[in-house]
């Protein structure tokens, strides 16, 4: 294999697929990148058997020539040295030459380099998926509904199925959902595609998403979505990304939603955000976050406060846009609220609450596709 690439092109497609690079992994040829170099162009591919990444860089983009190609072929680069080296190159050409042996070498510039190349036989195959079960939509609502929900994914693997987001698609809506049981998160947003496109028990883990949410493109791009057999793959423009679903069946958590509210408030998210931030300086000294809410008799504000056996305690009256219902006084984790109001968009927050012991429920104002559940405190103050 002989070819000339932009670095440019290069680099750009080596950060996107070494995000499928795993440092602990235990079979060595998962530890680089496939490069496959042909007259269409070069494809970069990395796989930890979870996630697998492929970038295809066309000979041409826009009109300007990118790769010039002597002899067809591939390899496997290892992946650690060659991420940072081609990003540190001198020159804007990278030349790349690989003999029968593996061996590669690098030139840019004045700087020449060899590397000891892997077999790329042995490098596993990407799955071939049937296209029956394909879905497309723009790449800026599938990024801003991970934002929504990923945070509440379960960090705990002892239930794996907890670590993913469940994806539901039925009368074309698109439903995510994220729980850890202490909290839950979802979001439901209309999707155009065929009516006999639909899947209930999807589950793709929330870190996957996390990764792919970083390489969707920013500008009005479209991105198909084809679920099959075990496996889901994102495809948007020349990037291909796949990654397999979670085992197990995830908990029906409709039935802890509450569908009737004691005492139904309305907060400038700002504001809110603030002062939860302040109590919580506090409460994290206490290691346990715990942050409260005591209504006001005038029903114009909420006074929040945290308290620290050793540094002393915080309180602060926040005024409320709207409130109506019972009195309350409800203790919960101010970490939980913060992730919330860190993925609120909206300039004001509904929040609903059943209870001092029961689940509270967040909502952006004027998005009733999102919702947000916390469970309170049991608390002896």
């Amino acid at each position: 294999m002989k070819f000339t690439i932009q670095k440019t092109q290069l680099n750009e497609s080596i950060q996107h697929v070494s995000k499928a690079i795993s440092s602990r992994t235990t079979i060595p040829i998962l530890s680089g990148i496939k490069i496959e170099a042909n007259a269409t162009g070069a494809t970069l591919t990395a796989s930890d058997t979870d996630i697998s990444i492929q970038a295809f860089i066309p000979v041409d983009v826009d009109g300007q020539r990118v790769i010039s190609l002597e002899r067809p072929g591939s390899v496997v680069v290892p992946a650690k040295f060659f991420v940072d080296i081609i990003r540190k190159l001198p020159a804007s050409d990278v030349h790349i030459e690989v003999n029968e042996s593996f061996q590669i070498g690098i030139k840019s510039g004045s700087t020449e380099i060899q590397l000891a190349g892997l077999d790329p036989e042995e490098f596993p195959l990407l799955p071939r998926l049937s296209e029956h079960q394909t879905l497309t939509m723009p790449s800026e609502v599938l990024r801003s509904m991970i934002r929504t929900v990923a945070f509440a994914v379960s960090a705990n693997e002892a239930t794996p199925v907890l670590t993913g987001v469940l994806w539901i698609l039925e009368n074309s809506k698109l439903k995510f959902v994220a729980t850890d049981r202490h909290r839950l998160s979802s979001v439901e947003k209309p999707i155009d595609c065929p009516s006999d496109v639909k899947f209930h028990n999807i589950v793709i883990s929330g870190k996957n998403l996390n990764e792919l949410s970083k390489i969707l493109p920013e500008q009005n791009a479209m991105i198909d979505i084809v679920v099959a057999d075990n496996q889901v793959l994102f495809r948007t423009g020349n990037i291909l990304f796949f990654t397999r679903m979670l085992d197990g069946t995830y908990p029906d958590t409709s039935k802890i939603i509450p569908q009737t509210y004691k005492t139904e408030t309305v907060f400038a998210a700002k504001p809110l955000a603030d002062a939860i931030d302040r109590a919580y300086l506090l409460s994290r000294e206490e290691k346990t976050n715990i942050v409260r809410l005591t209504t006001a008799d005038d029903e114009r504000s909420v006074e929040i406060s945290s308290s620290s056996s050793e540094l002393g305690r915080v309180t602060e009256q926040l005024p409320v846009e709207r409130m109506s219902g019972e009195p309350l006084k409800i203790s919960f984790n101010s970490k939980y609220m913060l992730d919330v109001l860190k993925v609120t968009d909206d300039d004001s927050i509904w929040i609903g609450f059943t209870g001092a012991m029961s689940p509270m429920i967040l909502r952006p104002a004027n998005d009733s596709g999102i919702l947000h559940l916390i469970l309170p405190y049991r608390t002896t103050t």
